[in-house]
């Protein structure tokens, strides 16, 4: 039996796989998340101000991380809700008039 034992100027020999292995960990793509970014979605005016208020309000999430989308969208749905919801309270239009009946009955 042996005492040697391989000191810190001995590297130990290394298998082709083990090799391999070495350099794929040292290829392998960083994971880092991305900066926020504007994703460039149009947004088309609707004439309802408040539904297009709540659209803009989108544009808020262009500059956050992906963590803090949640609020702006859940903000947006419940504005979207409270502007359809409202639409309801509204008055009903006043019917048009009656159409006039065909006179071209033939029998």
């Amino acid at each position: 039996m042996s005492d040697w034992m391989p000191g810190p100027e001995t590297a130990p020999a290394s298998t082709p796989g083990e090799t391999a292995q070495a350099d794929a960990a040292a290829a392998a793509p960083s994971f880092e998340p991305a900066d926020p970014a504007p994703l460039g979605v149009g947004r088309t005016p609707t004439g309802s101000a408040d539904i297009d208020a709540q659209l803009e309000r989108l544009a808020d999430a262009d500059h956050l991380p992906a963590d803090g989308h949640t609020d702006v969208y859940e903000d947006v749905h419940h504005g979207l809700r409270d502007a359809l919801t409202s639409l309801d309270t509204r008055p009903a239009p006043a019917p048009g008039p009656a159409p006039m009946p065909s006179y071209n009955n033939r029998s």
